[in-house]
C-alpha cells in the first residue's frame, strides 16, 4: 500500500504506472466535463487531492467540482460557480441520494 509514513509517500513501480494512467486520464478528456468528487478530503494532505482538483475545476469551464465533508466541505471563489460543497456526514448524504433515487 502506498501509504504516508512521513513527509513523503511511498512510491513503487505500482505506484508510477497507475500516476501514468492517471495523468493520461486527464489529459485526454482536456476541455471535456468532468465531475471531481471529493469525498472527505481535509487539510492532513491536501496536494494530494484537494487542490489538484481545485485547479483543474479552474482550468475547465466544463468541470464540476462537488465535495462532501462535515466541517470541511469549502472552494475557492475562484471556482465557486462551479462547485457544490456539502457540509455534512457523508454516509447521510449517501443514504439519502440512494433513498431519493429509489422513490
Amino acid at each position: 500500500m502506498n501509504l504516508r509514513s512521513d513527509d513523503t509517500f511511498v512510491e513503487d513501480k505500482g505506484w508510477h504506472r497507475a500516476a501514468e494512467r492517471y495523468e493520461n486520464f486527464f489529459r485526454t478528456r482536456a476541455g471535456q466535463k468532468i465531475l471531481f468528487l471529493e469525498l472527505g478530503v481535509g487539510y492532513n494532505t491536501p496536494v494530494i487531492i484537494k487542490y489538484p482538483f481545485w485547479q483543474m475545476t479552474a482550468k475547465n469551464p466544463n468541470a464540476t467540482y462537488i465535495c462532501i465533508n462535515q466541517g470541511q466541505a469549502v472552494c475557492p471563489q475562484e471556482i465557486e460557480l462551479q462547485s457544490v460543497c456539502i457540509n455534512a456526514d457523508i454516509g447521510q448524504v449517501l443514504q439519502s441520494l440512494s433513498d431519493a433515487a429509489v422513490e
